[in-house]
């Protein structure tokens, strides 16, 4: 198994909406997906890139992924989000999490972030125990906060 783990292209994309799928299935949420091959080319790839994504090529197939974007803390300064860190489940227990994980650190310290913040889902056990695992922090006593693209809609009919 030859393993390498490089910097995104454009013709990636759909590779990795596939990944994204498979990810959003996994999590129980399969129509959750609302982002595009074209939305990520553009995104990924545009005069104003919106993020930045590593993949895991084995044997010239992209078997995983992680996604990361700028992000400020008024605590700390700069970090970086880790969006999602995706391994095909053929692909699980090879190393390649760990890889991906390593690329995303470097990434961020060649930056000169203060911090790397990411979700987990509280169910996972296995990646909440990778994580711990590499040193991260899961945060129990936080709570995601957003508002959907309905939720915005209605926030700004009542201004």
């Amino acid at each position: 198994m030859e393993l390498i783990i490089r910097d995104s292209k454009k013709e990636d994309m759909p590779q990795v909406l596939n990944l994204i799928k498979a990810l959003a299935v996994f999590e129980k949420e399969p129509e959750a997906v609302e982002v595009t091959v074209k939305d990520l080319e553009y995104d990924g790839f545009g005069k104003q890139p919106q993020f930045h994504c590593f993949v895991a090529e084995v044997d010239n197939k992209i078997e995983g992924i992680a996604l990361v974007y700028n992000r400020y803390s008024t605590w700390k300064g700069r970090a970086i989000h880790l969006e999602d860190l995706i391994v095909s489940e053929a692909m699980r227990g090879h190393g390649i999490g760990s890889k991906l994980l390593d690329e995303v650190v470097k990434y961020g310290h060649k930056l000169g972030v203060k911090r790397i913040n990411w979700e987990v889902v509280d169910w996972n056990t296995p990646a909440i125990e990778f994580y711990e695992k590499n040193g991260a922090n899961v945060m129990r006593d936080w709570d995601v906060v957003q508002l959907n693209e309905e939720g915005i809609k209605n926030y700004i009919s009542k201004l």
